[in-house]
């Protein structure tokens, strides 16, 4: 039976966090054991947003590191950088043809970093399209997205399937996998975890400063003699480290008096260094050894650009851009 194929990127647009890793990298991780896995940095989407190219540069190498730390095998998987496969340009180009304005004036991600202060421009507005272009140009049937994400994904299936009633069924057109559990991870002030709200807690960072964000996030006032809300950052985010028996005892804490939230606080802050250890180790391998990691990159790249060119050749034709009559 044919493994489905899974895709997913991340930017590289600053340090790694837990909203990152519990509600995608984690999942790519299992997805690569029994599925045709395709992952990739995504620093074309990161330009239009991150100016600096020494940060752009430096982001996208240390991003490859945290995936190969964290458990992705280049072997199991293919893994690139997305600039090291153009043909995303080009299709990115062929579907802005058959994209409405309607469909584009309706994108909320774009309306949001607008309103966030975020400088107006093209690419920002064109986002959803190169997005497309990430998940058409490799056949993808499963695209694991956040709740945050949906809408797009859900632009990239119109689109595909405009360009399957104009030209012939030549996209595959993917459906959404939405993890409901950790599909909007808080930040430490309650808000979904992201780098442009400033609310993460980083995961590769100093014991010291991953410490004193934890002890940052966002609680009340409640007495300690009083039962605590379990609808809060704090225990969502310790919620992420814990099996069953454990959010049981958790919510028995919370649900009775005597919980004091500095307790907690040191407590997640404990299973946060224990359960990244391992990777903190193998990630400082992979920073200090640059030419393996590029090398691992160049062989994702070489396996995916030939599906690439595989769907470009099948399109150039199907749209006419053959002239060898």
């Amino acid at each position: 039976m044919k493994k489905q194929r899974v895709l997913s990127g991340i930017q590289p647009s600053g340090q790694l966090h837990l909203g990152n890793y519990f509600g995608m990298m984690s999942r790519m991780i299992q997805y690569q054991e029994k599925n045709d896995l395709f992952c990739f940095i995504a620093n074309y989407h990161a330009l239009t947003t991150t100016p600096d190219k020494d940060f752009l540069s430096l982001n996208t190498f240390e991003a490859a590191c945290d995936f190969l730390a964290l458990g992705l095998d280049p072997e199991k998987s293919t893994f690139w950088v997305q600039s090291d496969v153009p043909e995303v340009t080009e299709l990115t180009w062929l579907l802005s043809n058959v994209a409405p304005m309607g469909l584009m004036d309706r994108a909320t991600s774009y309306k949001d970093k607008i309103a966030r202060g975020i400088s107006a421009n093209l690419g920002l507005f064109s986002y959803p399209v190169l997005m497309a272009a990430d998940i058409l140009l490799f056949n993808s049937d499963i695209v694991p997205v956040g709740k945050d994400q949906k809408q797009h994904l859900e632009m990239t299936r119109d689109i595909a399937v405009r360009i399957n009633n104009q030209f012939g069924n030549v996209l595959v057109v993917p459906e959404p996998d939405i993890e409901k559990t950790t599909q909007l991870v808080p930040g430490i002030d309650g808000q979904k975890m992201s780098k442009s709200y400033g609310n993460t807690i980083p995961i590769f960072d100093t014991e010291k400063k991953i410490r004193k964000t934890i002890m940052r996030i966002k609680t009340d006032t409640t007495p300690i003699e009083e039962p605590k809300d379990k609808d809060t950052p704090l225990f969502q985010l310790y919620s992420l480290f814990l099996d069953d028996d454990g959010m049981k005892d958790l919510a028995y804490r919370y649900d009775n008096p005597g919980l004091r939230y500095g307790d907690v606080k040191l407590e997640l802050f404990n299973k946060v260094m224990e359960h990244f250890s391992p990777f903190r180790d193998k990630r400082d391998y992979l920073i200090s050894h640059k030419d393996h990691v590029i090398d691992m990159l160049k062989m994702g790249a070489d396996k995916a650009k030939i599906v690439a060119e595989e769907t470009m050749s099948t399109l150039r034709e199907a749209v006419g851009l053959g002239y060898d009559l």
